[in-house]
């Protein structure tokens, strides 16, 4: 005798298994520890390239500063030249002065007493 099976389709798509709640409670204490450790990374990502960017920073500005010591060497080196003594006579004799004589300075007016300012108050306005 010849004997036939039959598959009969059963659909267990609406079967939801209960949680058990020990498992989920385990399930969001390493989701919490995850995303504590996941933090903690990010913070020290976060504060190592901070730490990076003020290295950068820091390189500029000691260019910079010694950029502007340069140039105020360079700078004092001008004023000095600029004041010497023999340039300023140079310029002078081109210009045609020349050390006064005695006698051809004349003293200015008055009895040679100092005289003081006096300040005036005049009273402002209030603006509004």
């Amino acid at each position: 005798m010849t004997e036939y099976y039959t598959v009969k389709r059963i659909d267990n798509s609406r079967l939801v298994r209960p949680a058990a709640p020990a498992r989920m409670r385990d399930f969001w204490r390493r989701l919490a520890v995850g995303a504590a450790v996941a933090g903690l990374l990010l913070l020290y990502a976060w504060q190592h390239f901070e730490c990076i960017q003020i290295r950068y920073q820091i390189e500029q500005l000691q260019s910079q500063r010694a950029q502007a010591v340069e140039l105020n060497q360079q700078l004092h080196l001008e004023v000095a030249t600029l004041r010497s003594p023999k340039r300023v006579d140079a310029i002078a004799g081109k210009l045609g002065l020349t050390v006064p004589v005695p006698g051809q300075i004349a003293p200015p007016d008055g009895t040679g007493e100092p005289v003081l300012a006096q300040a005036r108050f005049s009273p402002q306005t209030s603006r509004p």
